[in-house]
């Protein structure tokens, strides 16, 4: 299962800033030290190009995010100031979910250490997020004839609304978006399936309406090609999650969606998207998680 990362284009941010880019290293660290993975399966990205980024993102802000032209506000609500190593940190957390992608449609299953890139719309960032990594990857699956339809599953705490508006009217690519209803954004878009959540949701419950949506996804639309966005921040003590899943809830919700891809033979492409434990070892806790349960079903299924 191969692994592609690109933690060591650093994104330097203010001291103090609430954006834990250390968990992204740290992640890469915790699963070579695992030994269920040889060096060759962690790979670095090409970045995203051009032609990749535009069919998500209108030409405008793409220059404009290129060239620096990127006003204050909008640099405030991205929430990163603009930087050449953001740009360039921005294409290759793309350029990851794109790699990974094909290398799932090539192999099964594949991961990018970071993206989940979901709050970025056709013509502004939000969020954290620059580029649309799940939409780019989605449309460059279906433009390069490797993948017909396309889910989008994510299970990060806040709705992924960019993706809902980029793939608005994208009848071969589903969107399903499991996420606390009182979370960021405030103005929500609308996925093809939009489950909500109540505050301090439990394990229990999560799971209820996770099954929910992946029998949408799975007995309805049929996808060729799953990305699951992966977010640690349902986690019961992230700072900005507002639900309330244990460890265990959170690696059952991955054994389920990736049980569900790897069983049915369905090639599932991995991005991390958002975690922000008090504690950031949780956080890479919940992610190392994921990564090995893919791997560990991943194996199972190869060989049934």
């Amino acid at each position: 299962m191969k692994l592609f990362y690109a933690d060591h284009f650093v994104l330097p941010l203010p001291e103090g800033h609430r954006f834990p880019m250390e968990k992204y290293s740290m992640l890469r660290e915790a699963l070579a030290a695992s030994g269920d993975f040889a060096p060759d399966d962690f790979r670095v990205p090409e970045a995203a190009s051009d032609e990749e980024i535009l069919r998500a993102h209108s030409a405008d802000y793409l220059r404009r995010v290129v060239a620096g032209e990127l006003d204050a506000a909008e640099q405030r609500r991205i929430g990163f100031p603009w930087t050449p190593q953001m740009v360039e940190r921005s294409r290759r957390s793309a350029g990851a979910t794109l790699a990974a992608c094909r290398s799932a449609l090539a192999e099964g299953c594949a991961a990018n250490l970071a993206g989940g890139t979901h709050h970025a719309h056709t013509d502004f960032g939000s969020g954290f997020c620059v580029f649309n990594d799940a939409a780019i990857a989605a449309l460059a699956m279906r433009a390069e004839g490797r993948a017909e339809r396309i889910a989008i599953v994510d299970c990060d705490v806040h709705q992924g609304d960019g993706t809902a508006a980029i793939l608005a009217g994208q009848a071969d690519v589903f969107t399903l978006s499991l996420h606390g209803a009182r979370n960021f954004p405030f103005r929500k878009m609308s996925s093809d399936l939009d489950i909500e959540l109540a505050d301090a949701t439990g394990d229990e419950e999560y799971l209820a309406a996770l099954e929910t949506g992946l029998a949408v996804v799975f007995d309805r639309f049929g996808p060729d090609l799953v990305i699951y966005l992966a977010g640690a921040d349902p986690y019961c003590d992230d700072r900005f999650g507002r639900l309330g899943l244990s460890f265990e809830g959170l690696a059952e919700r991955d054994r389920r969606v990736l049980g569900r891809c790897l069983t049915a033979r369905i090639p599932v492409a991995i991005a991390m998207a958002g975690g922000y434990a008090r504690n950031v070892a949780d956080t890479v806790r919940i992610h190392a998680t994921t990564v090995s349960t893919a791997a560990r079903l991943a194996s199972s299924t190869r060989h049934v």
